[in-house]
């Protein structure tokens, strides 16, 4: 198998290459439309009553009560208006950041694969181990795993340095099996997929928990939009894009990665079994062969010696 750092390293700068490529470019508007629609629509029948709601719910805390009471003597009592915004947003940041992940998944990737397939793995063979089934079913399954350790993980974010760990950790986690399973739908067979994923799972999730971390750079425009209501209109597809080509260069990374590694997988397979092959030897026919021999007919005309 070729190094999976060197691995890694190329195909992140091809992946990097890729990005600008009109039809990259093209295909980010696809998810993009379908988000901010709905982001859009969501938010112009439920912004206020979700507003409302969460400032009731701090007004009858005592706790922040006492707390805005301390800011104020701090002399940032503002703050309290851009609270429950901020709670808002980082409340349905998870649900935005999982349906981009879902969209670019559905709408992106196939093109994405086809794309590097037919410009770098002309000749790798298609084995159709996937299906968009049961991509579908895998994607579900695993935003509910990760959702359930989101849920599960939530009171250990106090301790100051888990916050900075586990959400990555665990959007990472669901980067990478996303976006390796859909690479490797079309080429690779079950046996394969679950070999390279035995194989590179430290990688693979590596790159993922990178995927994390880009992923949270949109959150700052989500912040900068609840601070500043008037351009959170305009920031909200600004922060959807940043979604939606964050997970498309993910999307490339992954499938340059694990179509080199399956490549390279096979050519492995193909040089193990040449020895196997020289050692058994020419095929040989060990069927006993009957000889035919030809019986002159007796000639009854002519005399007997």
């Amino acid at each position: 198998m070729l190094a999976p750092m060197k691995l890694l390293l190329d195909s992140f700068w091809r992946a990097v290459a890729y990005c600008v490529h009109p039809r990259v470019i093209a295909l980010s508007f696809l998810p993009l439309l379908l988000m901010v629609t709905l982001s859009l629509g969501l938010g112009y029948f439920y912004w206020e009553p979700a507003l409302d709601a969460v400032r009731g719910m701090l007004d009858a805390s005592e706790w922040v009560g006492r707390m805005w009471a301390w800011l104020e003597t701090a002399g940032v009592g503002q703050l309290k208006v851009a609270l429950a915004p901020l709670l808002v947003i980082f409340a349905v940041t998870p649900l935005i950041v999982v349906l981009s992940l879902l969209a670019v998944a559905l709408m992106m990737t196939p093109a994405l694969v086809s794309l590097v397939a037919e410009r770098r793995f002309s000749q790798l063979e298609k084995k159709n181990g996937g299906t968009l089934i049961g991509g579908l079913f895998w994607a579900l399954g695993s935003v509910l795993l990760a959702v359930v350790a989101m849920v599960v993980s939530m009171p250990l974010w106090l301790v100051p340095p888990l916050i900075l760990v586990l959400p990555p950790l665990i959007w990472g986690w669901l980067t990478y099996r996303v976006m390796a399973y859909d690479a490797l739908a079309v080429h690779a067979s079950k046996q394969e997929r679950r070999e390279i994923f035995r194989r590179h799972r430290v990688t693979l999730l590596g790159m993922g928990v990178l995927a994390g971390y880009l992923g949270a750079a949109p959150s700052l425009v989500w912040a900068s939009g609840a601070l500043f209501a008037a351009a959170f209109v305009v920031l909200v597809p600004v922060a959807i894009w940043i979604y939606t080509l964050v997970f498309a260069f993910s999307s490339l990374w992954f499938t340059h990665y694990v179509l080199a590694a399956l490549q390279a997988l096979r050519a492995e397979v193909s040089v193990s079994a040449m020895p196997a092959r020289a050692a058994a030897g020419p095929v040989v026919d060990v069927e006993p062969k009957t000889e035919s021999v030809a019986h002159e007919p007796a000639n009854p005309i002519l005399p007997a010696p």
